[in-house]
């Protein structure tokens, strides 16, 4: 990083946390609203290297609450627009790009040649089985000695109240209908644990549908999940910099 945003990270977590945030790997799979905008705190904290995971081109939905979504960058590979973010913020962090639809199957085949590099990955994805299937190749590969701390993203639509988000352990999540789910497939595939952030906000209830019956999409506030993909940026960070939390829950940098 440059010269003056380094120093202002110095000031936070002193020359070793700065070391250990520029050795560090990040995986962020999914570039959605969540995502993007984690990645994007994340170049911006000092972290050395990411490896980004989505297949998806930028479309105009997206705009609301996705760094990656210009009307610019409509029709373009979420990755690589992402990629360009990053360098022109942190020229010096290494980007690795996999533009890929995260399944089941393919997912230990896509994670194989980081695996034993990563030192942290975030969980962005949309759909339950993928996320399940990232939980549970993390705890296997933790058996293994080669796994890696990992945080997965729950439901951020239909929600307007960013103070009322938290992260727990999944067994302790509540409210949040994606939890319930994630709960009940988490037992059913052997995921003992699994760090989240959820909101305890009870969703905003959906606007009815047109005259067709056609039900309204999911709403999402643009401020919603870029809140919690910077939430997650910061939990990332933090920890890699060897940041611990004080008696209040506030963060306390270490003694060095």
């Amino acid at each position: 990083m440059d010269r003056d945003s380094a120093q202002r990270l110095v000031a936070l977590f002193g020359e070793e946390g700065v070391s250990a945030l520029e050795r560090a790997t990040v995986l962020v799979i999914g570039l959605g609203g969540v995502g993007s905008n984690c990645v994007e705190a994340l170049a911006r904290g000092g972290i050395g290297r990411l490896v980004l995971v989505d297949r998806d081109v930028v479309e105009p939905s997206n705009i609301n609450r996705q760094a990656v979504a210009y009307t610019s960058t409509l029709g373009q590979d979420k990755t690589e627009v992402m990629k360009c973010i990053v360098r022109d913020i942190n020229p010096v962090c290494r980007v690795d790009t996999v533009r890929s639809f995260v399944t089941r199957d393919n997912l230990p085949e896509l994670l194989a040649p980081y695996i034993g590099h990563l030192d942290y990955a975030v969980d962005a994805i949309d759909t339950m089985n993928q996320k399940v299937a990232l939980a549970r190749l993390a705890q296997d590969l933790g058996e293994d000695g080669l796994g890696f701390p990992l945080v997965s993203a729950m439901g951020g639509g239909n929600k307007l109240r960013p103070e009322l988000l938290r992260f727990a352990d999944i067994t302790e999540t509540h409210t949040c209908p994606l939890c319930k789910d994630m709960r009940k497939l988490c037992r059913k595939r052997g995921v003992r644990h699994l760090e989240v952030l959820f909101s305890t906000e009870v969703p905003v209830r959906r606007v009815a549908g047109d005259a067709s019956g056609a039900r309204s999409p999911l709403g999402t506030a643009s401020f919603m999940p870029p809140i919690m993909g910077q939430m997650i940026a910061g939990h990332v960070i933090c920890r890699i910099a060897g940041v611990e939390g004080g008696r209040d829950g506030a963060p306390r940098a270490k003694r060095r």
